[in-house]
């Protein structure tokens, strides 16, 4: 890296304390909850200030509007089982304007999803190992 880079890192590490507490209120603000990791994670001053930022910057992209990518973000909590993720986006949707209508097709798009992901793995194995014409003969 070159040394103005490092210098610049450098310096942004040195203010990681300050960082992650900045972190941590914008978190609080933006979902109108803390996530029960952060906290945690927080420990770690300056990894924390690092993938943190990285972090809210992705859950507010300049191109969706803030309800709109907690809709995002709810549907890839339920997609992976991740319910306390899904707490917190599910508020942060409803605080961003989101109803009822739209948390409830959100997540049942996901569930779409995850259930075709199920079915096109096992589905594949068992025509594998299975094909029809052998289902066919029994």
């Amino acid at each position: 890296m070159k040394e103005e880079n490092l210098k610049t890192v450098e310096s942004f590490l040195a203010r990681s304390e300050n960082i992650g507490d900045d972190i941590l209120n914008d978190t609080q603000e933006m979902l109108g909850s803390m996530p029960y990791i952060l906290p945690i994670l927080r420990e770690r001053s300056e990894i924390f200030a690092l993938t943190a930022l990285a972090d809210e910057r992705i859950c507010r992209p300049l191109s969706l509007e803030p309800k709109t990518a907690e809709l995002v973000a709810i549907a890839g909590a339920a997609g992976l089982g991740a319910e306390h993720c899904l707490k917190v986006h599910i508020q942060a949707a409803i605080k961003e304007g989101a109803t009822r209508d739209e948390i409830f097709d959100t997540i049942m798009i996901a569930a779409l999803i995850g259930k075709t992901r199920v079915l096109a793995t096992a589905l594949r194995e068992m025509d594998a190992l299975l094909p029809k014409f052998s289902l066919e003969k029994n």
